[in-house]
């Protein structure tokens, strides 16, 4: 079967490699039905964060269940199904937490298609194989269309802890994204808090097809930071600016949170911590935990209006899957056509 394996110098291929089985009665085996490009696999194939030339890529899928352990309740084969990015197995204690981006059960950190410890390959490939299939999948709503909620699997979650958990704590507060290196999630969390409610959500960034992505979402495009307002209650950096960063922390009003869904690429980062400390800001970054994330991304999307699929997207075959990783698009999936529908 073949797996997109990032080649190295902006390249990515497909490679044969073993067959996905099923090897243990917890586990399932998935087809693709949809494969989304993330920021962060647009970040590997451009040079922006590293990834050693034949590691397996991609990890933001929509599949079908070809095959199901007996241990795993409450599927079916047919089903179609998100498969989190992140591995984990449900039943540690850092999973029961909610913390499923570090279980304890592999190797820390172990994820499809991001060149991680553990070989689980990627979930972009003519098959995948889920090793914690019943903590692991998430049904897709009856009916829905999986290119339309791509943006779920993966992206949508990491946003919507940005702003969703902190929106329902205060209800109407003011957002200010900071958009940038992580596009597409930063777009994603000006769309899902305009959908919560929030008072005002301003997304600053100076690239013009960034900011028209967000304006579809409703939002206040700012290009100059001289027209930040004063006092956000929820800041959100997407950016990777170092600068930018410091701005937005010194427009966040007192007790507000200021969220990074992506990392500063340098080793280190100053901050106006002394200002951070009086004003009692707090600072949240890090890989984010998805799996609890995707009943309220879906509740978002069902009863509050939000669409991922808002984003321009370039859709490619399944089989030209590296062409849509190699786009130079700000989003990119690939599909193809389900085993089981009429």
């Amino acid at each position: 079967m073949r797996q997109l394996v990032f080649a190295g110098d902006g390249k990515v291929e497909w490679r044969e490699v073993p067959d996905a089985r099923l090897v243990h009665d917890g586990g399932a085996v998935v087809r693709p039905l949809a494969l989304g490009r993330c920021d962060l696999d647009a970040g590997f194939v451009h040079g922006f964060v590293p990834m050693a030339p034949g590691e397996a890529i991609g990890h933001e899928m929509i599949g079908e269940i070809v095959e199901l352990g007996d241990q795993v309740k409450g599927f079916k084969e047919g089903q179609k199904v998100f498969v989190t990015a992140q591995i984990f197995c449900g039943i540690c204690t850092k999973c029961k937490r909610g913390y499923t981006g570090r279980c304890e059960s592999v190797p820390f950190g172990a994820s499809f298609g991001m060149g991680r410890a553990g070989g689980f390959g990627s979930s972009a490939g003519d098959l995948v194989y889920v090793p914690y299939a019943g903590a692991m999948m998430v049904p897709l709503p009856e009916g829905a269309n999986p290119l339309a909620l791509i943006g779920v699997a993966d992206m949508a979650l990491d946003s919507w802890r940005a702003v969703g958990p902190h929106l329902k704590a205060r209800p109407g507060a003011g957002v200010l994204v900071a958009g940038g290196l992580a596009s597409v999630i930063g777009i994603y969390a000006a769309g899902i808090a305009k959908a919560m409610g929030a008072g005002q959500v301003d997304y600053w960034d100076e690239n013009p097809s960034r900011g028209a992505e967000a304006a579809k979402y409703g939002a206040r495009v700012i290009t100059d930071p001289g027209a930040l307002a004063e006092g956000y209650s929820i800041v959100v950096d997407a950016s990777g600016d170092a600068e930018m960063l410091v701005t937005a922390i010194r427009h966040a009003e007192p007790e507000a949170i200021v969220t990074s869904v992506c990392m500063q690429l340098s080793e280190m980062t100053a901050v106006p911590q002394r200002e951070m400390y009086h004003k009692g800001i707090t600072y949240v970054t890090g890989r984010p935990n998805l799996r609890p994330a995707f009943e309220d991304v879906l509740t978002c999307c069902r009863a509050h209006g939000f669409r991922p699929e808002l984003v321009t997207t370039e859709v490619y075959d399944f089989d030209a899957a590296p062409e849509a990783w190699m786009d130079v698009s700000m989003r990119s999936a690939a599909h193809r056509p389900s085993l089981y529908d009429a």
